[in-house]
Parts: structure tokens; C-alpha cells; sequence
């Protein structure tokens, strides 16, 4: 039993030290890449410009939201989590409308158009519903790749809030209370 220790120790003495300083910059460029990624449109940054054509061929920009209190919703019909967030997010949309929320769910450019078209029918969705065709508006809010994303947006054109994944329903209605209360 010594001499398999003795001989153990003896490789380890003899065998040459990984350099683990390669793996070490490539775990930190990608932690700075993805810091700045989220920084660039993280809360408290401003909306980027972008236009959303809806179902209807109507072009709404996020200059034309400017001093109203929105979402804009990335989704897709084939995302599990975006359809079964769907009705909480009408849900959302009804209950502040009223007091002035607008909404605008964006197709990722991937989804098929009468896929979107159907499901916005068949559903129906009572907010503005936008093709992303050429990936853009993904582009802009932060090159979006993962759905359901999610941005509140306030009156003066500030990210409040980005949700990747489903929100926190109370979380958000409280953020939208908020920020409608300082609208009015």
C-alpha cells in the first residue's frame, strides 16, 4: 500500500501542471460580454428605438408609446412557457388597461406567421400583437433570443423592469401599479 502512495505522489510530482489561465479568460470575456449585454438594456436604461409591424400591417414604434406605461412581450407558438403565460398576460393587460397600459407581443421572427395569426384569433388577444420577420426589434431590445422576454416600459422611455422567463405575477402588477400611478 506505501509504494502505490509513494508512486501516486510520485506522477503527480512528475506530470506537468495544466494551464488553466486559457480557461480563465474565456470565462471572464464571457461573463464581461454577457455583463454588458444585460447592461445595455437592463432597468433603468432607456427603450430602444424600434417598430413593430402588427397582424394587421399597422407599424406602432416605441416612439409612438413614448409617455404611455407598456409591455412589450418577445414570444413564440412554439415556446411551452410563452403559451402557458398567455393567459396571464391578457389577464394583466385587462385588469390595467384602463389605467392606461399599453401592450405589444412580438413573434420572434422564427414563428411561422399564420401560426401567430391563428393563435392571436383563436385566442383572442386583446393587445397588439407584431411579426418580428426580420429579427429587429429582437436585435434591438438586446439581440432577445430566449421567450418569453418580457419589458416594462414607463412614460418617459425607461426599462423598468425585463423578465426573461415568466414574471412574477404580483411583482408585476405591483411595478405596473407603480408606475401607471406616476403616469396619471
Amino acid at each position: 500500500m506505501p509504494d502505490r502512495i509513494a508512486m501516486t505522489n510520485a506522477a503527480s510530482a512528475t506530470s506537468k501542471p495544466r494551464k488553466l489561465w486559457p480557461i480563465a479568460v474565456v470565462v471572464v470575456v464571457l461573463a464581461a460580454l454577457g455583463w454588458f449585454g444585460y447592461r445595455a438594456l437592463s432597468p433603468s436604461s432607456q427603450v430602444p428605438a424600434a417598430t413593430f409591424t402588427l397582424l394587421s400591417g399597422e407599424k406602432v414604434s416605441t416612439g409612438d408609446l413614448k409617455g404611455k406605461v407598456y409591455l412589450i412581450n418577445f414570444w413564440a407558438t412554439s415556446c411551452a412557457t410563452c403559451v402557458k403565460e398567455m393567459p396571464d398576460m391578457v389577464r394583466t393587460y385587462e385588469q390595467f388597461k384602463g389605467k392606461g397600459l399599453e401592450f405589444v407581443a412580438v413573434a420572434m421572427n422564427y414563428d411561422p406567421p399564420m401560426y401567430v395569426m391563428n393563435y392571436a384569433k383563436t385566442r383572442g388577444l386583446p393587445f397588439k400583437v407584431a411579426m418580428d420577420s426580420d429579427g429587429a426589434a429582437a436585435k434591438a431590445f438586446g439581440n432577445v433570443q430566449l421567450t418569453p422576454t418580457t419589458f416594462v416600459v414607463d412614460k418617459d422611455g425607461r426599462i423598468l423592469k425585463r423578465y426573461v422567463g415568466e414574471p412574477e405575477w404580483d411583482a408585476l402588477h405591483k411595478l405596473l401599479d407603480g408606475a401607471l400611478g406616476q403616469a396619471a
